[in-house]
């Protein structure tokens, strides 16, 4: 029988409290998102008049409309790449025992190692050479480049662990091997996919540098970016930029909502994996 105890009440007090301190900055992004531009009260205390006029203006002024199309754009195909030449590519690594591989395999690897700080001035000459500047394609390239090592990863030791015994039946079968790996092998390593595809859609809707580089002086943004233009050389306007962090990030949500299921069976399958 479940006895309440002062352990108990001290563990609910300590909870309550771990909850306030996260639920703390989220209070203060809607305090601020509903606040009247002319509003001269504290930033912690509640509004003296709730208005919607910040996301108007925030909508309006920022774009946020074709940069939200733009960011799902961007995101939406740089994940697709990621799934397929990450999986590609880790199928022959996991399989192949030669000493080819094995080099491959850690020259992905030592991509983990380096600081995206190093390849930054690289990566954008290759890209103004490729005539991408100012495109979403250098963003997505960008992208997909950096997220490939760790995506390798995963799915090499995702797939390491499957049995030979289907692979080596659909051989018998005739298959080739583009076919046993695209109708036997991908579908069974869906829960990496899984994480693999959520762990990198948040990181590229977030994401604020890439963008910021390498769409600099174009008509081209993505809401992160967007959000960034209320601030000025000599102030900010802080309604705004909290009215669009909150439009920002209702696509997310929306998203997680509508797949939570698929969303936590893929991150407990990718675990156990």
């Amino acid at each position: 029988m479940y006895r309440y105890t002062w352990r108990t009440g001290v563990l609910e007090v300590v909870m309550i409290l771990v909850a306030l301190i996260f639920l703390f900055p989220i209070y203060v992004l809607f305090n601020l998102a509903f606040k009247a531009t002319g509003d001269q009260s504290s930033t912690l205390a509640p509004p003296e008049r709730f208005t919607f006029d910040n996301f108007a203006q925030a909508w309006s002024q920022g774009g946020l409309g074709n940069a939200l199309i733009n960011s799902a754009i961007v995101t939406v195909v740089t994940i697709a790449m990621i799934v397929i030449f990450s999986a590609a590519a880790a199928y022959p690594l996991s399989r192949v025992g030669a000493r080819w591989s094995k080099i491959t395999y850690f020259a992905f690897l030592a991509g983990l190692l380096l600081p995206v700080q190093l390849a930054l001035l690289p990566l954008y000459q290759i890209i103004r050479d490729l005539g991408l500047l100012g495109t979403l394609w250098g963003v997505i390239l960008v992208g997909v480049g950096g997220a490939m090592p760790f995506s390798i990863f995963l799915y090499a030791g995702f797939m390491r662990a499957l049995p030979a015994e289907y692979e080596e039946a659909a051989a018998l079968d005739g298959a080739s091997a583009f076919r046993t790996f695209w109708s036997v092998v991908f579908p069974l390593v869906r829960p990496i996919t899984g994480t693999v595809a959520i762990l990198n859609a948040v990181w590229t809707w977030n994401d604020f540098l890439t963008p910021l580089l390498y769409l600099s002086g174009s008509q081209q943004k993505t809401i992160t970016v967007a959000v960034y233009g209320f601030v000025g050389q000599y102030g900010a306007q802080w309604n705004l930029i909290f009215a669009g962090i909150i439009i920002s990030i209702l696509p997310i949500l929306v998203a997680y909502f509508l797949l939570q299921k698929y969303i936590v069976q893929g991150f407990a399958g990718g675990l156990k994996g």
